[in-house]
């Protein structure tokens, strides 16, 4: 079975960029454009991860994640942070929300896949 990963970010050539990446490596994809819309998108499909963006509008990544933690589909589903920040308090923050791992933009496609693989095992 196929796994579906919801990428969200602002960036469009990011998104685009992830999405690519993963379809050729034979993932479902879908996407998001902020924090907000990932929710939304998060709780109403079943998703298998999440790679998502700190800095959006409407929503951040952090507040997404802790949002979605409360949601029924929000448990258990992995989630990385992909960031152009690297602050070890974003780090922190992100983690006690109940993020994965925390990847540093910009990134390459072979860490990218690498990265999906091991959190979805």
């Amino acid at each position: 079975m196929t796994k579906t990963v919801l990428t969200v970010d602002d960036s469009p050539s990011i998104r685009r960029m992830i999405a690519l990446t993963l379809r050729e490596a034979g993932y479902n994809v879908l996407e998001a454009s902020d924090g907000q819309d990932g929710l939304e998108k998060a709780t109403t499909t079943r998703v298998d991860a999440i790679i998502t963006d700190q800095n959006m509008p409407r929503m951040d990544g952090i507040s997404m994640i802790k949002a979605l933690r409360l949601h029924p589909n929000g448990r258990g589903v992995p989630i990385v942070v992909l960031s152009t920040d690297s602050a070890d308090t974003l780090k922190s923050q992100a983690r006690e929300a109940g993020a994965l791992g925390w990847m540093v933009k910009p990134f390459t496609q072979d860490k990218l896949l690498a990265v999906v693989k091991k959190v979805l095992g």
